[in-house]
């Protein structure tokens, strides 16, 4: 985390944006912890409640420490929006249909890019296991991003970086870059939007290490210039396949 904090901190993003699991047990130090971190982030920083941060009642630590678990900004030109998908000691997730009209307001904007952050991870994600933790209603909430026009969806909750294309939406799921809760061959990360004109860069940053280009695309006419596809679970270098 400390080594994140310096790239940050010398990347100079416009905005920073956390997708949730501040803590573990969403107890009251877990959040102050984090809010020592968040302080010396020098960028603007919004952050949505994950299910670790809605347990033991924690959401009321996250209101009065962190701030709205339900936000927008504009951060020049891009509309971002954060939802809670968090249940209080669930680690199912859900927006629900009392939330909808909202989201739908709040992306009612003239922009030049729409992105909503949730925790929950909308779709499966490879190298997840069974999936029973996407998001309850996330056939509902995904005609509501697609008929509102948004472009891309971040969330995290599995610590598994991947990108997904549905329709005209990149749903981009975020690894973990301060955990040692890491599946597989996959490494601590995080992500980095890059807009430019029409033209937008998802990238997967590595503490201490490079970065890979996952996704590049053209808003205006939606087209796709690269898309990485990885093998999340990858065959041993030693291990050998027996003959049938």
């Amino acid at each position: 985390m400390n080594r994140v904090i310096v790239e940050l901190n010398q990347l100079e993003p416009d905005f920073v944006v956390c997708t949730g699991d501040l803590t573990n047990e969403g107890y009251r130090q877990e959040f102050k912890n984090w809010v020592a971190y968040q302080e010396r982030i020098k960028a603007p920083i919004a952050t949505v409640p994950g299910n670790h941060d809605a347990r033991n009642v924690g959401y009321l630590h996250f209101e009065e420490l962190i701030g709205a678990r339900h936000w927008a900004v504009d951060v020049r030109g891009v509309r971002i929006v954060g939802v809670d998908s968090s249940e209080p000691d669930l680690n199912d997730g859900q927006i629900g249909r009392e939330r909808y009209p909202w989201l739908r307001e709040q992306f009612a904007v003239q922009t030049e890019l729409k992105i909503l952050a949730l925790h929950h991870h909308l779709i499966p994600v490879p190298g997840t296991g069974r999936e029973r933790s996407i998001v309850n209603d996330a056939g509902d909430l995904l005609e509501v991003l697609i008929e509102s026009g948004v472009n891309i969806v971040l969330s995290g909750h599995k610590h598994v970086p991947y990108v997904w294309r549905l329709e005209n939406i990149y749903i981009v799921n975020a690894g973990t870059c301060s955990s040692l809760r890491l599946r597989g061959y996959t490494k601590p990360c995080y992500n980095i939007v890059e807009v430019e004109g029409d033209e937008v860069k998802i990238h997967r940053k590595f503490p201490f290490g490079g970065q890979t280009v996952l996704a590049h695309f053209s808003l205006s006419r939606g087209t796709q210039y690269h898309r990485h596809l990885e093998a999340l679970i990858q065959q041993s270098p030693n291990m050998t396949m027996a003959p049938e």
